[in-house]
């Protein structure tokens, strides 16, 4: 079973979304509706601190990507209200921690983007952003260096679409995160409202697809997930279930295991996003997780717990 360690706390009700572990250990993490970014202090550091914000946003935050050492792009939407998602250039290689933090608006989207979600590197200077409530991927070209982005659509599928919803179920989204695996070539993401665990191959020239699409695990609600080349395999967040899951990077593989959550684990309610530890040695063995801590959907006894920022300590391969 995985191992589990509160790194830092936030109030009830504060929903953790997507994070990035800087060179340095230290972490950024999303807080969606709050509309905020926030630093949170290495977890070994010799004096421990709370978290720092960095940032308010304008409309609720999303997904969140390095695309150069310490240069990060945030993407903010505002559901279905036409010209309102965004994305933003935050430049940190000469900020510290409760300095003000200025984001550049680099990208308005069109009427099409309503649901920003996770993203990911597919090259440098190319971004590849999910869209959960229009159900497809967008592809972000970033300019050379300050400047205007330019974003299409680079896939769109009936496996990505969302759930609007029915009395007996609460909307759910569709496409929730995306992460590229680099060695071999695909795109894999996650289909929240239709239980999936999807990949796609990936041409190296144009970063555009390169084929159809394969369908890795079936029947499990994940948000968001880290991959492991190494080991083939991949450790999903499992929000509305509470646990963290493994499943072989293979179409069709079935040899899935409950790392974290059975049983019931207080610090594990409402698992959002996950990203490896950037120490020599972590890949593969320790990852950080944000919660909501069941905010979204509440365990069994309804009570929402306070957010918090995990650090995972992954059993050996």
């Amino acid at each position: 079973m995985a191992k589990l360690t509160t790194v830092a706390v936030f109030p009830r009700y504060y929903s953790l979304g997507y994070l990035a572990v800087r060179r340095d250990g230290s972490i950024l993490v999303t807080a969606a509706c709050q509309q905020e970014l926030w630093y949170v202090p290495p977890a070994d550091a010799r004096l421990r601190a709370g978290p720092v914000l960095v940032h308010t946003f304008d409309q609720v935050a999303s997904g969140l990507v390095e695309a150069q050492p310490d240069v990060f792009y945030i993407s903010t939407s505002n559901g279905d209200r036409a010209h309102e998602s965004f994305l933003h250039r935050l430049d940190l290689r000469h900020w510290n921690p409760g300095e003000p933090a200025r984001a550049e608006t680099v990208l308005q989207f069109g009427d099409r983007a309503t649901g920003l979600a996770g993203s990911c590197l597919l090259a440098p200077g190319v971004i590849a952003l999910a869209d959960s409530l229009a159900g497809l991927i967008w592809r972000v070209d970033l300019p050379a260096g300050h400047g205007t982005a330019a974003a299409r659509v680079w896939l769109q599928h009936e496996t990505m679409r969302c759930n609007p919803g029915s009395p007996l179920m609460p909307p759910q989204p569709g496409i929730k995160s995306v992460r590229y695996a680099a060695r071999t070539g695909y795109l894999y993401y996650t289909a929240t409202a239709r239980k999936l665990f999807m990949r796609v191959p990936v041409d190296p020239g144009s970063h555009d697809p390169a084929g159809d699409r394969e369908c890795i695990a079936s029947s499990i609600m994940a948000d968001d997930f880290c991959l492991d080349e190494d080991a083939g395999v991949a450790y999903l967040t499992t929000h509305q279930q509470n646990t963290i899951e493994r499943v072989p990077l293979r179409a069709g593989g079935n040899a899935r295991q409950i790392l974290a959550g059975e049983p019931f684990d207080e610090q594990l309610v409402g698992p959002s996003s996950a990203a490896w530890g950037r120490r020599p040695g972590d890949y593969g063995q320790i990852a950080y997780l944000t919660t909501d801590g069941g905010l979204a959907a509440p365990p069994t006894d309804d009570m929402v717990r306070p957010a918090r920022l995990l650090r995972v300590e992954l059993p050996p391969r």
